[in-house]
């Protein structure tokens, strides 16, 4: 949620004022904060973020740190590899294989290769690089608020950054898999609007080579429901000549609770998997796992390299972070405690009019906020600041705001849900 807040508005205290000033002289307009009042925060540990002054914040957003702020166990590997060995991977090392094996166990067989990049956004564009290789085309399909990266691009397959950034001319986008746009089902309209848009293509010069969705639909408003339904779509687009990617950055590693991955609640494998954000918990790490026929073409055309994609610290971290998932049962607490928050939304919503439908798989939920039965993204707005006020960090998502975006990091308890739905019910009997 990107607020209006500038310099001189006489929201911060101060020391706060001061820091506002110098960060808008130094980073530019383009650089937005959060929330009508900005937050200042200088530690993290667990689900909370703390301000200067000690007061903890409950962090309902951010899946970047995914294990929890500052994990014990990733800043050991961290500290202890930075202070052995940094080099990258034209090198032979132990740790980057141990980290490309970890992870490929994690996908079904047919996914046996890993490319290590630095950020989720060089993970789509390398395989948008591929998938043109693969299929001799240009066409890309994405949904219509998208966001999949910052690179030029990747940029022009992301709607929701803004209109500064037009689509590219080989990028057709598509309505995005809610009842609302498929009245006559999700799974059948979603893959029959797939079609459509090679038919687009077609009718351009242009050849199918890529559907990349993010498996959890984020941008477009929380849509995971029902599961299944993307296979047809995955089907559509192969049969076209084309090759599908699970954009798995947000949703992925154990964050839908029932699955390690998004793409796996729908029965498909995909040709490519895109992974960034919470796979280095806060350490820049993302890459790319493919099936071997897909890079095949690529590979005999083209060399990869990466100056620190992958690097010796990278995987160090990378394997902690697998470890903690592992060894803390992240995945099955996302499972638990994502259902109790959904349950609880639902049950609020009962003395609450306001909110609308609630739409999630483990902890990634979305939150439709009505007034008068209609979507509104100022009501929106005003409960992200409302909470905000009362040290609960959460944002908004779809394309026009109307959705709480709930996206902890993945030790959220019991006790944390309780505190969220205690607050909200409390601002929405005044706001």
């Amino acid at each position: 949620m990107l607020n209006a807040y500038t310099p001189g508005a006489g929201h911060l205290s101060p020391a706060d004022e001061a820091l506002a000033r110098r960060r808008a002289k130094a980073l530019g307009p383009a650089y937005r904060l959060f929330y009508e009042t900005p937050v200042h925060l200088v530690r993290g540990a667990g689900v909370h973020l703390y301000a200067p002054d000690g007061t903890a914040y409950l962090d309902c957003y951010n899946n970047v740190a995914s294990v929890g702020h500052c994990h014990p166990r990733v800043v050991e590997a961290l500290n202890r590899q930075a202070a052995t060995l940094a080099t990258h991977t034209r090198y032979l090392h132990d740790g980057i294989l141990d980290c490309a094996e970890r992870l490929l166990a994690l996908f079904p067989a047919e996914i046996s290769h890993v490319m290590f990049t630095c950020t989720g956004s060089e993970a789509n564009d390398l395989a948008l690089r591929i998938a043109r290789a693969a299929t001799g085309g240009t066409g890309v399909i994405v949904t219509d608020n998208a966001y999949h990266g910052v690179t030029l691009a990747t940029a022009e397959m992301s709607m929701s950054i803004g209109p500064a950034v037009a689509p590219g001319p080989t990028v057709f986008p598509i309505p995005a898999p809610s009842a609302e746009n498929y009245p006559q089902g999700i799974a059948a309209g979603f893959a029959q609007a797939v079609t459509e848009a090679c038919d687009r293509m077609a009718a351009q010069g242009v050849r199918p080579a890529l559907l990349i969705v993010d498996t959890i639909f984020s941008s477009d408003g929380v849509h995971p429901d029902p599961a299944g339904f993307l296979a047809p779509a995955a089907a559509a687009i192969r049969a076209r000549g084309g090759l599908f990617l699970a954009d798995e950055v947000q949703p992925g590693f154990g964050r839908t609770g029932s699955r390690f991955w998004g793409f796996q609640r729908h029965g498909l494998i995909p040709d490519m998997v895109s992974m960034g954000k919470p796979m280095g918990n806060g350490y820049p790490l993302a890459g790319l796992a493919l099936k071997p026929e897909t890079i095949a073409e690529f590979g005999r055309k083209a060399r990869y390299f990466n100056t620190f994609g992958g690097n010796a610290v990278a995987a160090a971290v990378g394997l902690a972070v697998l470890d903690v998932i592992r060894d803390e049962a992240l995945q099955d607490n996302a499972a638990t405690v994502g259902a109790a928050f959904m349950q609880g939304l639902k049950s609020l919503a009962q003395r609450h009019e306001s909110l609308g439908e609630t739409r999630g798989a483990g902890l990634f939920i979305g939150q439709t906020i009505l007034t008068d039965g209609r979507p509104d993204p100022a009501r929106t707005a005003r409960l992200v600041n409302a909470l905000r006020e009362n040290r609960i960090l959460i944002s908004s998502t779809g394309p026009k705001g109307d959705s709480l975006k709930i996206r902890p990091p993945l030790p959220f308890s019991l006790a944390n849900v309780d505190q969220v739905l205690t607050t909200l019910d409390r601002i929405l009997k005044t706001l």
